[in-house]
């Protein structure tokens, strides 16, 4: 891994401490020294001494011999969401949306060719798909990637599409290009994207894009539902106008937000 970083002033040490704490996901919540050095591709002394700075830190507890990660390292993400502002502005109208639906709803942003989950409020419903606030799919085959996508320029979408997809998901089947340009196109359109059992079976969703004041596609807010529950028909004639409704909302709140002072006024 060395030498990957372009930059005069890139910190290897930082990416590879970085690559131990990123190597831990639902799949594989514990690991040995060995474990980590392998899926990392470090030699075992570096592996062992990032992981025994990682503890000391906090970000990583050992328990005979085996790596896990301590609660810690939550504040990482949460400072992100925390500096946008954008899970007090949603939680509210997602509750809201939740209560309505009685469907689970999500929101997630753009890295990528993914997307990742920023903000979450659940049902408890069997699906075939863990999602918490973190997780991260391949975005064309979900319908808060196409919504993403679509609101990009070219030169952007030819870009994240470039990028190597780093979540740990396969979808059911591959994109073609030509048919996924031809469906952004009508996202673009129409407001809105579905997915149906494209990422994973009974996985069937709807989403809309969240603005920021400028009017950008900052966010994609979406109502997910059991395919075997739930039609199509209905999730878009039921669900998706509630989805609208709260997702032009958060919008709102959302402009509202970035527009506040952000010094106080000399006294």
């Amino acid at each position: 891994m060395a030498g990957r970083g372009q930059s005069p002033d890139f910190v290897e040490a930082l990416a590879r401490g970085l690559d131990v704490l990123t190597c831990f996901d639902s799949a594989h919540p514990a690991r040995s020294l060995s474990d980590v050095a392998a899926a990392t591709g470090l030699a075992r002394p570096t592996a062992r001494r990032l992981l025994l700075t990682l503890e000391e830190l906090g970000f990583v507890r050992q328990t005979d011999g085996v790596f896990a990660l301590t609660p810690r390292v939550l504040a990482l993400g949460t400072a992100y969401v925390s500096s946008l502002g954008l899970w007090d502005i949603a939680r509210p109208r997602m509750e809201w949306l939740v209560s309505r639906t009685h469907e689970s709803s999500s929101m997630a942003q753009l890295d990528g060719s993914d997307i990742v989950y920023v903000a979450r409020v659940a049902v408890p419903k069997i699906i075939s798909l863990r999602v918490e606030i973190g997780t991260r799919f391949p975005s064309p085959p979900t319908s808060q990637g196409k919504v993403l996508l679509a609101g990009l320029d070219d030169d952007r979408l030819a870009a994240a599409l470039a990028t190597p997809s780093r979540s740990p998901v396969s979808p059911r089947r591959h994109w073609d290009p030509e048919a996924l340009a031809e469906e952004l196109r009508g996202v673009r359109a129409r407001g809105w994207a579905l997915a149906d059992e494209e990422l994973a079976a009974g996985v069937r969703s709807v989403a809309v894009p969240v603005r920021d004041g400028s009017g950008a596609v900052r966010a994609a807010m979406n109502v997910t539902v059991h395919a075997a529950e739930t039609s199509t028909e209905r999730l878009v004639d039921d669900h998706l106008p509630l989805l609208q409704r709260a997702a032009g909302e958060v919008s709102a709140d959302w402009a509202l937000w970035e527009s506040r002072p952000t010094t106080e006024a000399p006294a």
